[in-house]
Formats: structure tokens, sequence, C-alpha cells
């Protein structure tokens, strides 16, 4: 065995308690440290011939980064939208590396019944009836991705036919609708073969509303002729947290023949609060359904989860067979039923955060953070120095500087703000006007970090 491995393996435990001690020092120093940095290129070091070990190669990250890593996890990084990682769910993450485990196959551990009781316990937070089945995968945009492939197999066989085993030549072009839809929506349909511009944009609700018109989209409808189609409707708009009616959408099924993607990566969340639930209403006659666990869930990134109540055209699309894989059986090994065919123990850091914080947690999690949204929204509502742009309808808070419609001064300010090393917001454009967006999901957010946030952005106006 190497000689530098052998010594590290001898010291694992006195190597770990070295960790721990790193770890606890930086998390002790969220408070404290800039939410975002600028971005500086260092210069590659070489490779060493025989290795430095572990604790050499500890401290050598500590001096060239650790002491530098930005607390994106904190309170005040309100840019994207971005959860942290609670104790419990660092504690899953934890032994998720020590696990080691490729969750490929349920027939070597009993660690599928994790994935399993935490996808369980997901249908239960937001409500999903037991039609749902569910997956994790690494984020939103995979999530996205497997519900249109999902979505596209499904348009195939309304022609008699399988784009898994034939390919896109044997169906007509797919068309997509959708009122507003996300960036990553674009990629994932490049990434299908669809190509991005399969996208229609269907008009979306007048005035500062970015959810679908129903009625145009009921046009857009009948205009295909009763070919199959995709919709992708949207419960928490990226640049206002606004929703589609899900209700009145899903009535349109009983008259048009499409897919219901349903992307609700962070809005998905409202299920946990009685005051944001009805914004849900519908969800349960979606064909797929997008849901971020890395937002408010709170867990680390990557994760998220593909719910959808077609488990076999799931199947039909993600299968891999070989003889050293096994037969498809029931339950179907995970890597029948995601991009991945490798893939961590990623269930473990949720199952640890919602057993350990249960339904009243995240409920508390999500009202505060909305209503810390909402307390911006006052600040900025009575300012002479910025401007509200749209309602805060959930827990994202855009706005625009007062007077101003330059997207460079824009960037200007919040690159200030981002050095100040105070908050960390993000820019975007709403009905082609620059802006800024400030998005609240993180469980340590408190008011005091408002406070904080206000101040640095009016001394840096």
């Amino acid at each position: 065995m190497n000689t530098q491995l052998a010594q590290d393996a001898c010291r694992l435990p006195e190597l770990l308690e070295k960790v721990l001690d790193a770890s606890l020092d930086y998390l002790g120093s969220i408070d404290d440290r800039p939410p975002a940095t600028g971005f500086v290129r260092n210069d590659p070091l070489s490779l060493p011939d025989d290795g430095l070990g572990t604790e050499r190669t500890l401290d050598l990250f500590a001096q060239r980064y650790g002491r530098t890593m930005p607390a994106s996890n904190g309170p005040r990084f309100w840019g994207f939208v971005t959860g942290g990682t609670t104790p419990a769910a660092l504690v899953g993450d934890w032994l998720t590396s020590v696990f080691d485990l490729n969750l490929t196959s349920v027939a070597n551990s009993p660690a599928p019944n994790i994935e399993f009781e935490a996808i369980q316990l997901l249908r239960e937070l937001f409500g999903l009836p037991a039609a749902f089945t569910g997956s994790f995968v690494t984020g939103a945009t995979m999530a996205n991705f497997a519900g249109l492939a999902i979505g596209r197999e499904w348009i195939a066989r309304q022609f008699g036919k399988s784009i898994a085993l034939d390919g896109l030549h044997a169906v007509p072009p797919i068309s997509v609708l959708s009122g507003e839809a996300h960036s990553s929506i674009f990629k994932v349909l490049a990434l299908l073969g669809l190509g991005r511009n399969s996208l229609r944009t269907v008009a979306t609700l007048p005035g500062d509303r970015e959810a679908v018109d129903v009625e145009a989209l009921r046009r857009a409808l009948a205009q295909l002729d009763d070919r199959p189609c995709i919709v992708v409707a949207n419960t928490g708009t990226v640049n206002t947290g606004d929703f589609d009616d899900l209700r009145a959408i899903a009535d349109l099924k009983s008259r048009y023949r499409f897919w219901l993607h349903v992307d609700a990566a962070f809005g998905g969340f409202a299920a946990c609060s009685p005051g944001y639930r009805h914004l849900l209403d519908g969800v349960d006659a979606a064909d797929s359904l997008t849901i971020d666990a890395h937002k408010w869930l709170n867990v680390p990134y990557d994760s998220a989860m593909i719910f959808t109540r077609h488990r076999d055209l799931q199947v039909a699309v993600f299968q891999n067979s070989a003889a050293y894989l096994g037969a498809i059986a029931e339950p179907p090994d995970f890597l029948h039923l995601s991009p991945e065919n490798s893939r961590r123990l990623r269930a473990l850091p949720a199952w640890f955060g919602l057993m350990a914080y249960g339904r009243a947690g995240y409920r508390e999690i999500v009202e505060r953070n909305c209503a810390l949204a909402r307390l911006l929204g006052e600040r900025i509502r009575a300012s002479a120095t910025f401007r509200l742009l749209a309602p805060v309808r959930l827990n994202v808070v855009c706005f625009a500087l007062a007077g101003e419609t330059d997207s460079d001064r824009v960037r200007e300010f919040l690159a200030r703000v981002r050095d100040d090393g105070q908050a960390f917001l993000t820019p975007t454009t709403f009905q082609g006007e620059a802006g800024i967006r400030a998005a609240f999901s993180n469980w340590r957010t408190q008011e005091k970090d408002i406070e904080i946030g206000w101040r640095t952005m009016n001394h840096n106006r």
C-alpha cells in the first residue's frame, strides 16, 4: 500500500477530528463571513510526486482556500433560490459519504428503504396522492429533464411509437407550451433533442403577473388540431414567485391531449403552509412534477426529486439492461428511474431533515422566509431609493433601483453590495426592465438579517 495512504488509514480518527475542528470553525463564523466574494483565478498547483498526506493537504487547503470560503449557505445569501444545510441534513450528508453506497441496485443493501421512506415522507409533506412515485436526482434541471423525457415518451405512445426505442424521427415534431418557463427548461429541450425553439411561449396574465393566461393556453392547444404536446406549468416563477392556475390547466385535459409537467422547484413547498397551500390546487393532475431539495428542504447540494404518475414510462425511458445488472424487477432498481447509473445515497440528508424537523419544522421555515420577504418588500415600497417591480407573493422580492434603468448600473450596485460583505443578491430582467431579486429559503435567516441587508443596500446605493 502507498505509504501516505497507509499512514492516513492508521491516523483516520485523528484526521477526522481535525476536519471536525475545521468544520466547526467555519460554521461558527458564518455570520461574520461574506455571503459571496468576487472570483479571482489562482495559478494552479503542480501535482506532487509523492503526495502530501491528508494532514498537510488540509493545512494547504486552509491556507489556499478555506479561510476565504464565503457563507453562501448563510442567512444573507439571497441570490438564486438557495437554502442552507440544517444540522440534521449535515449529519445525513456526512454519513452518506461514510457509507459511500452506490444506490444503483435495490438488492445490495437495506439503503433503498431510506429513499423509499424519504419519498413517502415528501409525498406527505407536499400532499401528493399515492399515485405519484418519486426518485432523487441531482437538481431541478435534471428533474425537469426526467419529467420532459417521460412526457416525450408519452407523446410517442399516442402515435403508437416509442422514442426510447426508435428515436425522435418516429414521431412528428413535438410542441411545448409554457407561460414563463424557467431557463432550465430550454436547456432540457436542447438535451432531449426537441430543440429550444420547440417551446412556444404563451401569453401571461396582464399587469405584473407571470402566471399563464389559461384562455391563451386553451387557444394554443386548440391550434394544435388534437396533436399531443407538453405543457410546462410553473409554481413559483423565478422572478416574482407567481403560480399558474393548476386546476384550470388540469381542466383543459378533458378537451386536449397534453402531458402536464409542473415545475415546482421551490414553489412546491407552499404546500407546507395552510396560508399558501391553495396555490398548489390541482397539482394532483400533473403527469410529472419537479421539486428541488437543496432549496427549501435545506439539504446540501445537489439534490432534487422527480415525481410522476407514470412509472411504466419512466422505466421505458431510463432502463439500462445488461447481464451484470440483472433483470428489471419490482421495485425497479434506481438505475432504471433516472439518468444516472451510479448515484450516491442522496436521500439520506433529506430523510434526516424530514424526521428531525417534521411538518411543523418546515412549515415554520417556509412561513418565516415568506414573512421576511414581505418585510423587505414593505421597506422597498416605502423607500425613495428602490422600487418594487411586482408584489411579494411568496419568498422572492423583485425590485429595481429608483430612477435607474441601466442594467450596467444595477450590476455595479450589486457588486458593491457583494464586496461590502453583508449580503448577496442577483440581477434580473422583469418585463424588459433591469431589476434585482432577493430570494429567501435559508433556515438561518432572521429579521436581524433583513436589517443588516437593508442597511448595506442603502449604504451602497
